[in-house]
Order: C-alpha cells, then structure tokens, then sequence
C-alpha cells in the first residue's frame, strides 16, 4: 500500500469512528446538548463535512477556494430546524467520497498553496496536499472523541464499546 492509500484509509478510519458514534440515533437525541458545550452530535457531523470539503477545495484551488458563503460558524456545530441526521450524514458521506476521489486523482501530494490569513497560521506559511490530509485526520479523530463524550452522555454508548 502507497502513501496516499494509507493517508485516505487513516482519514476514513476517523470518519469510520465519528460515524460509529452517531449509530441509532433519533435527529432529536442527534440535536441535543449532553454536557456543558454548544457541540451536538448532528453538529459536528456537520461541522466535519463542512469543514473537510473546505479544506478539499483548498487542495485544488488554494486559500481563494476556500471562501464560501457567509457561514455561521457557531450554527455548524448545531443540527438547524428542518436538518435531520440522515440527511447530514448523506452529506458527509457525499463529502467524504468527493476528498478521496480528489486525493486518488490528484498528480502530486506535494502540491501546495499558501494558507489563508489567520492568527494561528504562521504568516506566509504552505501546505502541501499532504498537510492538509494529515489535518482533516487529527480533526477528525478530535471530533470523533468529542462525539464519543456527547454519545456516552446522552445514553452511555461508546464508540469503541
């Protein structure tokens, strides 16, 4: 196995794991509160596929690529009236088949582009393809182990358990 196949398999684990976790839910338990932080789990469901099809387009098209619509950054980590968690997780899926065919397709994973301005990226600083991949994975598993907390609080079910 190559370095992109084991990159886009490490990348679908994590998904594989936040996906777990959300596993037999109602879209109300999806949308509830467990602990003391605004995150739900339809939330971050949406808030990854949100944010791995951003960093997708950053791939192909650089920090420009990235910009979308006005986005309300808290109203990611919260399912919407009308939302449904079926209907959030046909869109990460969505998202996540569109990043793995852009990673099979693309030439090279040494293809970068300068980061966007932001306070906690060093100024001037690149990404490789690779970076970028290696990012949407630790955010990700991060994401997974927040859903894992918000699951076992709703109604002590674990991913791994």
């Amino acid at each position: 196995m190559g370095e992109r196949e084991e990159l886009v398999g490490s990348l679908d684990r994590r998904r594989m794991l936040l996906l777990r976790t959300v596993r037999d839910l109602t879209d109300e338990q999806a949308a509830r509160r467990t602990t003391v932080s605004e995150l739900t789990l339809g939330g971050l469901i949406k808030h990854c596929a949100f944010v791995e099809a951003r960093w997708a387009r950053f791939v192909t098209g650089g920090a420009e690529a990235m910009r979308g619509g006005d986005e309300d950054w808290a109203g990611q980590f919260r399912m919407a009236d009308g939302e449904t968690l079926a209907g959030l997780l046909d869109g990460y899926r969505r998202v996540a088949l569109e990043t793995d065919g852009m990673l099979r397709d693309l030439p090279d994973l040494d293809l970068s582009h300068p980061l966007p301005p932001a306070p906690w990226f060093e100024p001037g600083a690149r990404w490789s393809a690779r970076q970028v991949v290696l990012h949407l994975i630790a955010e990700t598993a991060q994401h997974a182990g927040h859903a894992d907390i918000i699951r076992e609080s709703l109604d002590g079910a674990k991913s791994m358990g």
